[in-house]
């Protein structure tokens, strides 16, 4: 899904000089057709009609002319959408490395792979397919020799790199199940997923480089394992070079694979097994792993990719988030290395060692897509745009700020089509947005608002919760029966577009009024000094509730906050309405998120009601110290709700 408000800010930030999945001319057509037969050469609006009025024809054809199977599938589909049981492809086996890897080397050995853009600025590594290869078949058979077999379970926690890609690939080409874990969580958060996954193994590295800081992934590691009986061996690869101290479980990576031979022979995966697991917080703070399998994933995975993002062969696609999140899983890895991308690892942040840094690179590595979090880009409009025009950014042809799979995107389209900033538009192929009421019924027609879920499955849909499939059903299909809740709600435009709104438990009742938290949100982040704020609702004795808007504004000594907070008053009253003026605001320097850069807004509500000394569960945290911020300020402002 769109990213809520993310796209308007990619295009402040670059002074709205592109759209939010590519500039408004020249656009190619909807050809290179997902297949070269018998679906090549229709438009999009064509495919897209087939994709939904006959999945098993489209997805059918689309997976067997994308995909290299080494025994063909006997039914494309399976689903019970009540029961939240989904099967894609049944009969079918292939293997993910082999169609990430393998199938390139045969045509192309030399193509660049990966471009690893390393923390240190100005330095990047490129990889080779075939050196890519046989870096994770020693890898493979490293994790073989040490016992790691089918279905076993193998946590990531490494900073991005070539050597962490080639983990999970090697996961994938001996059917073990990885489950990455952004190597900057806590030992207590890392311990929580190990456990919960039951892994065999862990991976890992000496030292981590972000920033310019190095952070110590092993000591984090050592003190996680001593609650996971299940881990068996702890591989170390080096990133830094320094010594650490060694523990009982260690094995040195490098070492391990220098022993190994260059070949690993893939093994033949059913197209429904699990190929990774990756764990998402929820609201109450107990983490959720979700589970992805094979084919269908990497089938969708490479599709929107392709078409989504406008790639073609040559391009350089950038990517910037961390593997630890899906994002990273779909479109750092698999989905443009089963494409036969260069594709690029950032190890660094976006303001390291300055603000350009993102732009920088894209000059340097000659960057075509760019792919950014919207929390770094919120990040980057505190700064000057001089950052931005620095650089030259004339490769650029697609800029895009979404998450996940994308399901709804500009693109793919027909040629020349309307494009607009900050809307997701338009579904992709076999995606069937539904609009629901209150009731549960469909709402028909345009110009019209509701729970968006979507009424069809989808190759790309995760599976289950590991060892909570009842959880799953509940949170995804039980809230719209026969429909898949994305739980976000969405406005279809009087030309039939879809427009995010926001999550629909960000919903708070004024006075009887009912209203998306993130529609006032869009209207604060208008503001030319405000690059983020977020809005929660609290209750008050007479309207029920009320808007709490925690608002962060530019560095500039000069600002007058008072005019600031007047101007978004009536920025909100003239946009929305009077009763959706934010009873109070507070300034805060930054606001609390999880590393994938979601506020958390638990945390927020607590501080508002003050009930700060009750938070919960932190762990996630990217940086608990901002917590300890907003906490001052509130004081500071005297406590006040």
């Amino acid at each position: 899904m769109a990213a809520r408000g993310s796209r308007t800010a990619l295009l402040r930030l670059l002074g709205r000089r592109d759209v939010a999945s590519g500039r408004s001319a020249p656009r190619r057509r909807c050809s290179g057709a997902p297949v070269r037969a018998p679906l090549a050469g229709r438009s999009y609006a064509d495919l897209y009609a087939l994709s939904v009025r006959d999945p098993d024809a489209f997805w059918g054809s689309v997976a067997e002319d994308k995909l290299t199977w080494s025994r063909a599938f006997e039914r494309v589909k399976d689903c019970d959408v009540e029961r939240g049981r989904i099967g894609w492809f049944l009969g079918g086996q292939l293997n993910v490395s082999v169609n990430c890897l393998d199938v390139h080397v045969a045509r192309h050995p030399d193509r660049v792979a990966l471009i690893w853009e390393k923390d240190e600025p100005g330095t990047e590594v490129r990889v080779t397919y075939r050196d890519l290869l046989e870096t994770t078949c020693r890898l493979a058979n490293a994790l073989k020799r040490h016992g790691i077999r089918k279905g076993d379970r193998v946590a990531i926690y490494m900073p991005v790199s070539p050597m962490a890609v080639a983990a999970m690939l090697a996961c994938a080409r001996i059917g073990a199940v990885h489950m990455v874990v952004f190597a900057g969580f806590s030992s207590e958060a890392l311990a929580g997923r190990v456990q919960d996954a039951q892994c065999k193994a862990l991976i890992t590295c000496d030292q981590g480089v972000r920033g310019g800081r190095v952070i110590n992934l092993k000591a984090t590691v050592d003190a996680a394992v001593k609650s996971c009986p299940s881990v068996q061996h702890v591989f170390v690869a080096r990133r830094t070079g320094d010594r650490v101290p060694p523990g009982k479980l260690d094995v040195p990576l490098e070492e391990a694979m220098a022993k190994e031979p260059a070949e690993c022979v893939p093994e033949a995966m059913g197209s429904e097994e699990p190929l990774f697991m990756l764990y998402t917080s929820g609201s109450t703070g107990k983490p959720k792993g979700i589970v992805h399998t094979q084919a269908g994933y990497l089938l969708y995975a490479a599709l929107t990719h392709q078409y989504v993002f406008d790639y073609h062969a040559g391009d350089v696609f950038g990517c910037v988030a961390d593997i630890g999140w899906v994002t990273g899983h779909s479109y750092v890895v698999y989905g443009p290395l089963c494409n036969g991308a260069t594709t690029v690892l950032f190890e660094s942040t976006p303001v390291y060692p300055d603000p350009g840094r993102y732009w920088e690179t894209v000059q340097r590595l000659g960057i075509n897509q760019f792919y950014g979090a919207p929390t770094a880009i919120r990040l980057l409009l505190k700064y000057d745009d001089s950052w931005v025009k620095k650089y030259d950014r004339s490769s650029l042809k697609t800029l895009g700020s979404e998450t996940g799979g994308v399901c709804i995107a500009p693109r793919p389209s027909e040629e020349g089509a309307e494009i607009r900033a900050a809307m997701a538009m338009r579904p992709f192929f076999g995606i069937q947005p539904s609009l629901m009421g209150d009731k549960g019924e469909v709402i028909t027609g345009n110009d019209v608002s509701g729970a968006l879920c979507i009424s069809q499955p989808w190759p790309g849909m995760a599976r289950t919760i590991y060892r909570d499939h009842d959880r799953f059903v509940d949170a995804y299909f039980k809230p719209y029966p026969g429909h898949y809740f994305t739980g976000d709600g969405a406005y279809r435009t009087v030309e039939g577009y879809y427009q995010i709104t926001g999550r629909m438990d960000d919903v708070i009742n004024i006075s009887g009024h009912r209203l998306g938290t993130a529609e006032i949100e869009d209207v604060l982040d208008e503001h030319p000094e405000v690059p983020e704020a977020a809005v929660i609702g609290i209750s008050h004795d007479i309207k029920g509730e009320v808007p709490f808007a925690f608002v962060v504004l530019k560095e500039n000594d000069s600002l007058d906050q008072k005019a600031v907070l007047e101007e978004l008053r009536s920025l909100v009253a003239t946009k929305i309405a009077r009763y959706a003026v934010p009873d109070h605001f507070l300034v805060v320097k930054r606001l609390p998120k999880t590393r994938s850069g979601k506020i958390m807004r638990r945390i927020l509500r607590k501080v508002a009601m003050g009930e700060s000394e009750n938070l919960g569960d932190v762990s996630t945290l990217d940086d608990p110290s901002a917590v300890t911020e907003v906490i001052q300020a509130f004081i500071w402002k005297g406590g006040k709700k």
